[in-house]
């Protein structure tokens, strides 16, 4: 589940759902500067496996970067401003990353959009991801921009409840996935993620989510 090394022209603006658009390959072109960027931002904060609040190992390993980190501990789940690793703050996030997921949410109809965190999951095989909502953002108005690299995967689209009908959706490296409006708090996840190689990144999937944990939307 990969694109050629030739396949560089991002499609046409696919709608997924309302307020739901997937932009094949958008991220395909220049996917040397975002993988090299993460490599960065990995070097200044490794990768964790983090626990749920049940006391349960996450099978993704994540890490962050902005002004804010996603975390989950047995406290729950919720955003912080210190890499519980070193105490610090996470990295910055690069300018090319922000850049790239701003002009990806005006892609898909959403102007204003500027993110003050990324959360980056890495995905090795058997690494899932359950059904889930973004709900730890201070503004749901604000859209998520999610990016996929490396290994492609299955993503899950559900409803905005739990036992909605789920709907299955290969994504491919250098697919990007907005949503926000009606559909911001839809149910979403990654079935156990297939054994394969990428040429970029061997046998691992990274995802990066860009989202507005605490500032307003519109950006003011």
């Amino acid at each position: 589940m990969t694109l050629s090394l030739f396949d560089t022209e991002p499609a046409a603006p696919e709608r997924l759902d309302v307020g739901a658009v997937l932009l094949r390959g958008f991220a395909t072109a220049q996917a040397g500067q975002w993988v090299a960027e993460v490599q960065a931002l990995q070097a200044a904060s490794p990768f964790r496996i983090m626990q749920v609040p049940g006391g349960k190992s996450m099978s993704v390993a994540t890490t962050s970067c902005g002004e804010w980190g996603w975390i989950s501990d047995a406290g729950g789940y919720r955003y912080s401003a210190a890499n519980p690793q070193t105490g610090g703050s996470w990295p910055a996030m690069p300018v090319f990353l922000a850049s790239q997921a701003q002009a990806a949410a005006r892609a898909a109809g959403y102007a204003g959009f500027v993110p003050d965190t990324c959360l980056i999951n890495r995905y090795r095989p058997g690494a899932r991801m359950g059904l889930h909502r973004d709900q730890d953002e201070a503004d749901f108005a604000a859209p998520i921009v999610s990016v996929s690299l490396g290994l492609g995967c299955t993503f899950l689209w559900g409803g905005l409840r739990r036992q909605d009908p789920v709907r299955r959706i290969a994504l491919l490296h250098g697919d990007v996935l907005v949503w926000g409006g009606p559909t911001r708090l839809t149910y979403h996840g990654v079935s156990p993620l297939k054994e394969g190689h990428h040429h970029l990144l061997a046998d691992e999937r990274w995802n990066l989510t860009f989202r507005m944990a605490k500032a307003g939307y519109p950006a003011r």
